[in-house]
């Protein structure tokens, strides 16, 4: 079907809607940032794994980055490129699958360098090895998201190295942003210098991580530009990847779901959804933030405060039985009815790759809207894909 209706009206819900035309527009960006800075950018798949789409991705990126046997499986077999791979810890089991699939693989830590090394020289195919370094330096808010905590598993710090970086290490990995802006790369970028400066001219490259929201608005690109550069100029022999997640599928679509009840307690009005915060939209507990909700003013609690009654305020419910599914509150043009849509924006990153079948609730069915307005549905879910993930 085509579609054009900045509601969604008529398209079947539960539904995620991947915009290919925003989607290119960030896909554009990244590739010239990467072109300008000499720095390559590669898509993180525990942001975006809609493998459906890589077609787009690869007319402007060539490689991915995994944390697991399945997406580095992933990366070789429908990306078409042998993966990054990262993990905090390989298994012997699996490791075989790992070198396989990866043309970079980075250890966590010195014990597990010296277990997996000589399994890289196995595979039929050469495998350039890091380490995963620790800049003790973060500027995270959200603990549930800061790698680089006191106590942190992540990486190693510049007291455990030795001064000569063990044979066979040619790169250093580090990620410590997240949805960050280009000034908090260059404060990273000069702890790296400070921290681990001896072992720059040992190393062919560095993995500077995802986190960095170059496709936000407001992002100021040309520092970004300017500091990698300038980084690049200072360490000529450094190659620079950079591996975000959010930044290619930043606001590239929304969930769209429906009004299936609206309920009223103690003046309190939530409207309860055929979609879940707890099953579809994890991160916004996680985090937490409150989404924006197209045609609608979102208040925060500030606004909300005596506002809750209003015949346009509501509270959204999702259709889970844990109690604290539900978020608000929003302000609509209009009143709220069984059957309204509700077009939840900003869904794609970090969303489709955590949902769950708690409770059995139906998963929503994933669309692309392709530039010329066709609605392809990329995958629908059934009972079926609950019951097969149980046993």
């Amino acid at each position: 079907m085509k579609t054009s209706s900045p509601t969604f009206e008529g398209i079947e819900t539960p539904m995620y809607v991947v915009e290919e035309t925003l989607l290119r527009r960030n896909l554009a960006l990244i590739a010239d940032v990467a072109r300008r800075s000499g720095a390559e950018i590669i898509l993180a798949f525990k942001a975006f794994a809609l493998w459906r789409t890589f077609g787009v991705f690869r007319e402007y990126i060539a490689h991915t980055t995994a944390s697991s046997p399945y997406e580095a499986r992933l990366a070789l077999e429908e990306f078409g490129s042998l993966a990054h791979t990262y993990s905090p810890a390989y298994e012997a089991a699996t490791f075989d699958e790992i070198a396989r699939c990866s043309s970079h693989i980075t250890f966590n830590s010195l014990s597990q360098y010296e277990r997996f090394l000589p399994l890289t020289r196995k595979a039929d195919h050469s495998i350039s090895c890091g380490l995963r370094i620790n800049p003790e330096y973060s500027e995270i808010e959200t603990a549930l998201y800061d790698p680089c905590a006191p106590g942190s598993r992540f990486g190693i710090m510049a007291s455990q190295l030795p001064p000569t970086l063990p044979p066979g290490i040619e790169g250093f990995h580090c990620h410590n942003h997240c949805e960050s802006d280009s000034h908090a790369l260059e404060h990273t970028l000069r702890h790296i210098e400070q921290k681990f400066g001896p072992w720059l001219s040992q190393i062919a490259w560095l993995n500077l991580g995802g986190g960095h929201l170059m496709t936000r608005k407001g992002y100021d690109v040309e520092h970004l530009i300017g500091i990698l550069r300038s980084f690049g100029q200072r360490h000529p022999n450094l190659r620079l990847i950079l591996e975000p997640g959010s930044a290619f599928a930043w606001q590239t679509g929304p969930l769209v779901a429906s009004i299936v009840d609206i309920v009223e307690n103690n003046g309190i009005k939530t409207a309860i959804m055929n979609a879940s915060f707890t099953c579809h939209m994890p991160d916004c507990l996680e985090m937490p933030y409150l989404p924006a909700v197209r045609g609608a003013e979102t208040l925060d609690e500030t606004l909300a405060k005596g506002h809750e009654r209003e015949a346009t305020v509501y509270r959204l419910g999702g259709n889970s039985c844990l109690s604290g599914d539900y978020m608000g509150y929003w302000r609509f043009a209009e009143p709220l009815q069984v059957g309204s849509r509700i077009v939840l924006e900003d869904m794609i990153h970090y969303t489709t790759v955590k949902t769950n079948m708690f409770n059995g609730i139906h998963h929503p069915s994933i669309a692309f809207l392709h530039a010329d307005g066709q609605l392809e549905v990329l995958r629908r879910f059934g009972y079926e894909d609950y019951r097969d993930r149980m046993c």
